[in-house]
């Protein structure tokens, strides 16, 4: 049966709203009962003269009712409400539909705001809950019911309510603390959150919780879930009008990784936590050095926790940014992937982190996230990926049905690197960016790359064959598109499609097609495909470490394997190669048959 499209009805935002909703409907009977008599979803929207937007999100039984609470009875108790009662030209979109009961309107307002954090011209958005629901009688037809809302709205408002290919392809949207939780992350969140209680109670610092998972496993979606539900209970406090004292926040969120850092601090300032703590997001150092010799904080979560340095560097004068945190705060909560670990300042010793994981183990702290989600390809082509880099053999690429007609995830041996450009492109026309993402090059750091530029006045190029691209943030940009693309990540920005993206820019983040270059670094010698460090120009893998003991080590094959995993699985439909060294070609052309090659 097909699903009927909802009814939308813009009315303005003020004390005579019931007039023009009643004026809208008209002697439409079932849109009369759907809007005033059934659920509804609405959205409260007002904008300044740059353009950007305050909005609201709910969800009623009765939108008459409820919009006068919000006009009358919330600007008397809460701060936050002030602007929106006094806005001018604020609107309100009241959605229908004779499928909606209290359970999917639940799902939808959370479906919006999740989409709603994406987009560029909101600046603040208000809701103060998560409400992804669980099983119900219609919960199949949420997706399809929302898209023709969102679709709805879109006619009414395109810069607030954008194409739904734009919102799926933000970083924001993918770091969303929104998102449907999965079985194994709800468990996940209920282990975590028993564990943070008890652990409050004690009043001591150092309570580590242990949370381990490979790339694509769901790791930072359950973080930012974490972090918003324990912050924004508070942020009611906060616009109490009858508040006397700062609400101070229950959790701060670290992340030593640049673009992630930015990700997560427009969440923050989008849905008004930052007005909590101005770092309520930071980079573990600057949390450190704020905070050492300050009382106590509640809870630190830290995403990417493998990119924690493991020895003082520039303004960190500590040997241990983890082993610092759990001394300033009763619980740490870490999601880390030894896998992931790139660069000597990140460096474990395998004796150490072990332990670490025991103690945490003995405690119950040890959370294992197992599913895969990033990658859309059966478990023999994923296994064939990891064998690849971690058992450094190649075998047979395994065939996928589903591929093979063009569907599905498509793992492809490129025959010359301007093949492996031309069909990175192809799958970067604006038609399909729009339907399934962004598609991107990539490389490992094997060609020269430093903030000066080069003395012949170009750029810093990744070189194979006669193909020849930018590093990645080589491409200068104009004082517009700088703006434009602020807040943006690198492969969001639409200049990048020039250049070649390194782990420091692509970690963290998905791509539609992942095209890479393994440079010389990587080889194939008498069956086994090695690293050489000699090959490499990520001085920060292949410089030596110095040990606690003052023992000068080399951990450069390791980080290298390490850099190649996180460039094979960027790619959520697709992975394309291409490999400099042409021992390891050949070995590639060899496990390929025709349908996984790019001629």
């Amino acid at each position: 049966m097909a699903i009927k499209g909802p009814i939308i009805k813009e009315v303005t935002y003020s004390e005579n709203f019931t007039n023009e909703l009643d004026d809208a409907i008209g002697d439409k009977k079932i849109d009369k009962k759907l809007l005033i008599d059934y659920p509804t979803v609405y959205i409260i929207r007002d904008k300044d003269r740059q353009e950007q937007y305050t909005v609201y999100v709910g969800e009623t039984t009765n939108i008459n009712r409820r919009t006068n609470q919000h006009l009358y009875e919330d600007p008397a108790k809460r701060l936050d409400w002030d602007d929106l009662s006094n806005a001018k030209n604020a609107r309100l979109f009241v959605i229908g539909h004779d499928h909606f009961n209290k359970s999917l309107t639940l799902d939808i307002e959370n479906q919006l705001m999740m989409y709603l954090l994406s987009v560029d011209n909101i600046k603040q958005l208000n809701n103060r809950r998560t409400n992804a629901q669980n099983l119900y009688y219609t919960s199949d037809e949420m997706q399809p019911i929302f898209s023709k809302i969102w679709r709805g709205l879109h006619k009414f408002d395109q810069k607030l309510f954008p194409l739904e290919s734009i919102i799926r392809d933000s970083a924001l949207f993918k770091a969303s603390p929104f998102h449907k939780l999965t079985e194994e992350q709800v468990i996940a969140k209920r282990n975590i959150a028993g564990k943070i209680e008890h652990a409050l109670k004690q009043s001591q610092a150092g309570q580590l919780i242990f949370v381990e998972g490979e790339a694509g496993s769901g790791k930072t979606v359950l973080l930012s879930n974490l972090f918003y539900e324990l912050n924004s209970s508070l942020l009611d406090q906060q616009d109490n009008k009858e508040a006397t004292e700062h609400v101070n926040p229950r959790s701060y969120l670290l992340v030593n990784h640049e673009q992630q850092l930015t990700v997560y601090k427009q969440i923050a300032k989008k849905l008004g936590l930052i007005r909590l703590a101005k770092d309520i997001v930071s980079k573990p150092t600057h949390f450190i050095n704020e905070h050492t010799g300050k009382p106590l904080v509640d809870i630190v979560l830290v995403d990417e926790a493998h990119l924690l340095w493991t020895q003082g560097k520039m303004s960190y004068r500590g040997k241990n940014q983890l082993k610092d945190l759990l001394k300033l705060a009763k619980v740490v909560v870490i999601v880390f992937d030894r896998h992931q670990i790139l660069t000597t300042e990140e460096y474990w010793d395998e004796k150490e982190l072990l332990q670490l994981e025991v103690k945490a183990r003995d405690r119950g702290n040890l959370i294992h996230l197992k599913d895969q989600k990033r990658i859309v390809a059966g478990q023999p082509t994923i296994d064939w990926i990891r064998k690849l880099v971690f058992d450094r053999t190649i075998s047979k690429i395994p065939l996928d049905s589903a591929a093979k007609h063009g569907k599905g995830y498509q793992l492809k041996i490129a025959e010359d690197p301007e093949s492996l450009y031309d069909a990175i492109k192809s799958h970067s026309r604006e038609d399909e960016v729009d339907r399934v993402g962004i598609s991107r090059m990539l490389a490992t750091f094997d060609w020269k790359y430093n903030q000066k530029g080069p003395e012949n006045g170009d750029y810093w190029r990744v070189k194979a064959g006669d193909l020849s691209l930018p590093w990645n943030l080589e491409i200068p940009q104009t004082r517009t598109e700088k703006r434009k693309n602020r807040g943006l990540s690198w492969a969001e920005q639409p200049q990048t499609i020039q250049e070649a993206g390194s782990t420091y820019t692509i970690q963290g983040f998905d791509l539609n097609y992942a095209g890479v270059i393994i440079g010389p670094s990587v080889k194939f010698r008498q069956g086994k495909v090695i690293f050489d460090p000699d090959a490499s120009q990520n001085k920060k893998a292949t410089q030596k470490r110095t040990t606690d003991d003052g023992k000068k080590i080399v951990i450069a094959e390791d980080l290298l394997q390490n850099e190649l995993n996180v460039l094979l699985t960027r790619g959520v439909h697709g992975l394309f190669i291409y490999a400099v060294d042409p021992e390891l070609q050949q070995a590639l052309l060899n496990a390929a048959d025709k349908d996984h090659l790019i001629k």
